[in-house]
């Protein structure tokens, strides 16, 4: 359901809680992460990760453990955080999809342009929008340049030059994005890595006193394949180790045929024939550990620098990541490895830091969160809900369950203790989230849960949107 009265909702936060001038309205660091699953400390008893400054962030804010993406892909996940509207509502379902085209939106008020139109210096660097190193436009991706003050590297490009061996791929396959889908130790030092570049670009902006209050995007492009990262990353994860994903063999044996087919079991096949499986999750692990330095050099430039006490920091990822979970790889599935996602909001000077929430929300709560807390005046029907309620009482009575979208007419449904998965064809998936962490028993055919069904179902989008634009060759 839309969620109206947006309007008098900031107006009143406005007042309340940012005053009345520019100067006294909080500042706001933005910091996505490309693919970054829930092995993140403090998500998951997946122990092997290694994020200590994600820990650290957590712990002066609000991490919200049962956070969930509203589309499993790039794209349309990252237009549902910036116009705060759902696949379902924008008609951009897939990653070939330019949402800069696309009529519905064209006027409309982006989380970035809200931000500008409140009178906030808004700067952005790396990627925000959908863009990926795998080809030389996908450096660009979808960025909209209009919004932002300055953009890094530029309005025209979203990520820097990665660097990468002289020939790939070195552990991958070429028959997976055209050999991208790889992983290695490199002989450089983190300063040489894109993602470091952005990082750099931030930390000065963090280091210099603004006028105007500050709204700061950085994105973060690792864990994104390939999994290139300094050699001192893989060093930490001893390739004899690694703890593997907990999975089950003949875990698609009860999935519906819609839900086989979105899984990649060709690519786990060559995993596993290849003995690939256990490097490529140290590759992961690798890049996420490297992304977690990056946030940790954010936090520190942020606490040396003038805002430190005065900026509202919001941590998330676009979607989550199976490494061999159902025999699948990637996203662009509805089960919860491909859809848990970190999300962590920092209230400056709020009682409840270090808090966990385990309510349900979505990445779409995001924009009218962010509305609230800084006092904006935007007055967009957006398709999520504020969190500041649960930023005050992490602990409050909710009953609340959110979507997920892949692609038309296929959807999941989260609740706190339930995953209802009905695909277009009609195929259905449950799992039950108390006894089945991992879901490997669906209990859909079973009739002691059909009322269980009928409840989760009327969460279920009434409407499907006609994509927009039509998909490009891109």
């Amino acid at each position: 359901m839309l969620v109206g009265f947006l309007f008098i909702s900031s107006m009143l936060t406005r007042d309340t809680l940012a005053g009345s001038s520019d100067n006294e309205r909080p500042n706001v660091l933005f910091i996505a992460v490309d693919d970054l699953n829930d092995w993140v400390e403090g998500l998951n008893d997946y122990g092997a990760a290694k994020t200590p400054h994600i820990s650290r962030l957590a712990h002066r804010g609000v991490l919200f453990t049962q956070a969930y993406c509203a589309a499993p892909a790039c794209n349309p996940s990252r237009t549902s955080v910036m116009t705060g509207l759902r696949p379902t509502t924008s008609g951009v379902y897939f990653n070939n999809q330019d949402w800069r085209e696309c009529d519905k939106l064209n006027d409309f008020t982006t989380l970035p342009h809200c931000f500008r139109s409140n009178g906030y210096k808004v700067l952005g660097g790396g990627k925000l929008y959908h863009a990926a190193s795998l080809s030389q436009w996908g450096h660009e991706g979808y960025l909209d340049p209009r919004p932002w003050h300055e953009f890094f590297p530029s309005k025209s490009q979203q990520l820097p030059a990665e660097i990468t061996p002289d020939s790939i791929p070195l552990n991958g396959s070429d028959q997976f994005y055209r050999g991208y889908m790889d992983w290695a130790a490199l002989d450089i030092e983190d300063d040489q890595m894109a993602d470091a570049k952005v990082v750099s670009w931030a930390e000065e902006k963090l280091s210099q006193p603004c006028e105007q209050p500050l709204f700061l995007g950085v994105g973060i492009y690792r864990p994104h394949i390939p999994w290139y990262t300094p050699q001192a990353w893989f060093d930490a994860f001893p390739i004899n180790s690694i703890e593997m994903p907990e999975v089950r063999l003949d875990d698609l044996s009860d999935v519906p045929q819609a839900g086989q087919a979105m899984s990649r079991r060709h690519w786990h096949d060559w995993m596993k024939k290849n003995g690939k499986w256990r490097s490529a999750v140290q590759g992961y692990l690798a890049s996420v550990s490297f992304a977690d330095a990056m946030i940790g050099r954010l936090l520190d430039a942020l606490d040396a620098g003038p805002h430190a006490d005065t900026t509202v920091i919001v941590l998330w990822s676009d979607h989550g990541y199976h490494l061999g979970h159902k025999e699948h790889w990637e996203k662009f599935a509805l089960w919860e490895q491909t859809t848990h996602v970190p999300l962590i909001i920092v209230k400056p000077r709020s009682a409840n830091s270090g808090k966990r929430c385990d309510r349900p929300a979505s990445l779409l709560d995001i924009y009218p969160t962010l509305v609230e807390l800084c006092g904006l005046e935007c007055d967009e029907r957006l398709d999520g809900q504020s969190l500041v309620p649960l930023l005050d009482d992490p602990a409050a009575a909710s009953d609340r369950a959110v979507v997920t979208t892949q692609g038309i007419g296929n959807h999941a449904v989260r609740s706190q203790h339930w995953r209802y998965i009905r695909y277009a064809n009609g195929d259905e998936e449950l799992y039950n989230h108390q006894r089945d962490p991992h879901e490997f028993e669906n209990l859909a055919r079973d009739s002691d849960y059909d009322q269980t069904k009928r409840q989760l179902a009327e969460y279920l989008p009434i409407k499907n949107a006609a994509l927009c634009p039509s998909q490009t060759k891109r």
